[in-house]
């Protein structure tokens, strides 16, 4: 074979087609070798998919996103919550879940508070929520909560034996404080005849049981605070106002005397018969979300007084079963008829609401709604009383509306349309006599023609 310059060129060529689609053989490989997942969700209506709320939030957060799941190794619970979470990853891959055996892990369990199997934890930039509902609504709006902008400052009352919210003893407010910065809020105590004024940075007052009245210039300077627009959330405690009762008047709340008394909780294995159970909530923000009862010791009733001022709500009523006891707790009691005292069901709390036009420094008039709520119990926040069932996330969720974060219940999930079938009762009456005659003459009919065919064989 004659090597001339046109196969030399042939040759080349055929080295260089080669090395070229060996090298894209190579990327073809390295390319295959690469995992890549493609999901769709074909439910009527996505229901195993995230709300279009739920994907923008996501798709708003700037840092991880670590989700603490407190499950023992057995059970279907850790498979479920891994499916659901799982959802948030597919979103954002700065989510992570990490599971935690409350078993292994008690003195971390008993450290964040956690009182359930399955009660997740949220944490996001050095604040955390926990959840207890498995639902996409629940977890989106815990992610709400912890990836909220800006401070929020809480101001507690002090110089008037108020529950203090850094103290341990068993009437402060220790616990529910801690959780409050958990959550990345500024707790700070207030003193009037310190400040002489309430600060423009406030976002709610908490005035939380005072042992003693307040100066008159004080009360004034709540007065003040609430004229111009201010949250405040009152704890009053039975007999003890803090000498408040214009701010009372001003708000149109009336306290009941005596203590109220419930004779039902006697069937919960309670004692104390001034211990007041809500089992049942009003449609409201703060107790939308409440799954379990609460617990009130010691708390009064309150009396709303119409004015065209307020917007009132009843928020915590108590049971049929309760009263205003005036006499002393000793002995045998039980509610006299003819007296002053008051049967149930009672008002516990009351959330005021109205629209005041501010103006924000641009020349322009504003509307935004002030919140105020008064209740008749200090006690269920305290120390003792606040890890029962669920007294804590009452006081979260009304630190939560008076501030203004109740937008965060608005996450609507994808609702599932076809989830139930109805039928009437002609479709009920055909589909049972089916069933009864129909289906059984069938197969009745089926066995004789198999019968007879077999026996002429």
């Amino acid at each position: 074979m004659d090597v001339t310059r046109k196969t030399k060129r042939n040759l080349r060529l055929q080295r260089y087609l080669f090395t070229l689609l060996l090298l894209i053989a190579v990327g073809l490989l390295a390319w295959l070798s690469t995992q890549y997942r493609l999901q769709a969700d074909w439910t009527y209506g996505a229901r195993n998919s995230l709300s279009a709320d739920s994907v923008r939030l996501l798709e708003g957060l700037d840092a991880p996103l670590t989700i603490t799941a407190f499950v023992r190794d057995q059970g279907p619970l850790r498979e479920q919550i891994r499916e659901l979470i799982n959802r948030y990853q597919r979103i954002s891959p700065d989510v992570t879940l990490e599971f935690v055996n409350p078993d292994r892990a008690p003195e971390r369990t008993r450290e964040l508070g956690v009182s359930m199997e399955g009660e997740l934890r949220i944490a996001y930039q050095g604040r955390s929520e926990r959840v207890q509902e498995h639902t996409e609504q629940a977890i989106s709006n815990a992610i709400l909560r912890v990836a909220r902008q800006g401070e929020r400052w809480i101001g507690f009352l002090t110089g008037h034996g108020e529950r203090d919210p850094h103290g341990q003893a068993n009437h402060d407010l220790g616990r529910f404080g801690a959780e409050l910065e958990r959550k990345g809020l500024k707790v700070q105590t207030l003193n009037l005849a310190e400040t002489r004024t309430v600060p423009d940075n406030l976002s709610v007052l908490v005035i939380a049981s005072p042992q003693l009245d307040l100066l008159q210039g004080e009360v004034k300077l709540v007065r003040e605070y609430l004229e111009a627009g201010g949250n405040l959330l009152w704890l009053a405690d039975p007999g003890e106002t803090g000498g408040m009762a214009s701010v009372a008047e001003y708000l149109g709340v009336e306290f009941l005397p005596g203590v109220i008394v419930d004779a039902s909780t006697q069937l919960f294995g309670i004692e104390s018969p001034d211990v007041v159970l809500v089992t049942a909530y009003t449609p409201h923000p703060v107790t939308r979300e409440l799954q379990a009862m609460t617990l009130f010791p010691h708390a009064q009733a309150l009396q709303f007084i119409e004015t065209e001022t307020w917007q009132v709500d009843p928020l915590l009523s108590s049971m049929d079963s309760t009263w205003t006891e005036l006499d002393a707790l000793e002995g045998r009691i039980g509610f006299d008829e003819g007296s002053d005292e008051r049967a149930g069901p009672l008002d516990l709390a009351y959330a005021l609401t109205r629209s005041l036009d501010t103006d924000a420094g641009t020349g322009e008039a504003e509307t935004r709604d002030q919140r105020v709520v008064v209740m008749g119990d200090g006690d269920f926040l305290s120390n003792s009383f606040v890890g029962n069932v669920a007294n804590l996330d009452l006081g979260l969720n009304l630190i939560d509306w008076l501030s203004h974060d109740d937008s965060f219940i608005a996450i609507h999930p994808r609702a599932a349309p076809d989830q139930s079938l109805e039928l009437g009762r002609g479709a009920q009456a055909v589909i049972g006599f089916g069933f009864l005659f129909v289906l059984p003459a069938l197969l009745l009919v089926a066995g004789l023609v198999i019968w007879l065919r077999r026996r002429k064989r």
